[in-house]
């Protein structure tokens, strides 16, 4: 059973910056794509962001060029870097595998308000 642990979420200012980071035991995350979900209140959740076992990437046209996904293999954890923050970032964020689901974590809230 894969238990994955989001956190960095906080309240931040419009413009302001979040770095939010996807943890999971047994390595697990360095053999297989990592996405990025949110889903704000009464939508859909949405994938904003991937990163493949090769390092490639994708990015929702809505963060482009203002989120950045990255991995660090060594300590089994995928980080989401999200600047120029807006209000409608506000979101739940977690982190999954995108062709299969593993468990959902509890996610991590990010709030963008002034």
């Amino acid at each position: 059973q894969v238990q994955l642990v989001e956190s960095g979420g906080g309240l931040v200012q419009p413009g302001g910056s979040l770095r939010l980071s996807c943890a999971a035991s047994g390595g697990i995350l360095s053999r297989n794509t990592v996405g990025w979900y949110r889903q704000a209140p009464g939508k859909q959740r949405e994938l904003v962001a991937s990163i493949s076992f090769g390092g490639s990437t994708y990015y929702a046209n809505s963060v482009k060029g203002r989120f950045t996904i990255s991995r660090d293999n060594a300590k089994n954890t995928v980080y989401l870097q999200m600047n120029s923050l807006r209000p409608e970032d506000t979101a739940v964020y977690d982190c999954n595998r995108p062709d299969l689901f593993w468990s959902w974590g509890q996610g991590t809230q990010v709030t963008v308000s002034s």
